[in-house]
């Protein structure tokens, strides 16, 4: 199918919650945002399966899907947040996040990540967690999540799993697991 536009302005964006014809696009997006990283050969990228099965799980938070829309109506971006599970406190796994490939460097993915964390903030979650490059994710207030006491699902990821605490979160540590989605990967 293949979405090309012209580089859009992410302040001329829309951002709001994903509607029912949004699937199909969302989709491409992932698979184009994830193919273009090269690292799965022929195979589709695993993100855009991802999405959907995280849509029929008992995760799924409708309002933490989030999509960019430009001016002219074109969905370039996505983001997701499904709930996780953590003793005693309200939490989400972050991801995927994915925008289309010649989008990307406009400041789609950074308007997406404010928009969901703004979300989950009003939604009264503690925490937000994802698996990315501390360097880039810095930025939007994540931190090791072995620095808040939170074990990761897998030890291996060390510094990778990070945490973004919200306005509710009152210091609570122990074991996250993401939505079952995610570990099936």
């Amino acid at each position: 199918m293949g979405v090309s536009l012209a580089t859009c302005d992410a302040r001329r964006m829309l951002l709001r919650r994903e509607r029912a014809d949004d699937v199909d696009v969302i989709h491409q997006i992932h698979l184009e945002a994830f193919g273009a990283l090269g690292i799965y050969g022929d195979a589709p990228p695993v993100e855009a399966q991802l999405v959907r099965d995280l849509r029929a799980d008992d995760g799924w938070v409708p309002a933490l899907s989030i999509v960019a829309e430009t001016a002219e109506g074109a969905v370039v971006g996505h983001v997701v947040a499904t709930e996780g599970h953590f003793e005693g406190a309200r939490v989400v796994g972050l991801g995927p996040l994915g925008v289309l490939p010649d989008q990307q460097k406009a400041g789609v993915g950074s308007a997406l990540m404010h928009a969901v964390l703004g979300a989950a903030d009003a939604l009264d979650y503690d925490l937000v967690a994802l698996l990315g490059d501390p360097g880039y994710y810095r930025r939007f207030g994540f931190v090791p999540a072995a620095s808040l006491g939170i074990d990761a699902p897998d030890p291996a990821w060390g510094d990778h799993f990070q945490v973004r605490a919200l306005s509710a979160y009152r210091g609570t540590s122990g074991g996250f697991r993401y939505a079952a989605p995610f570990e099936r990967l």
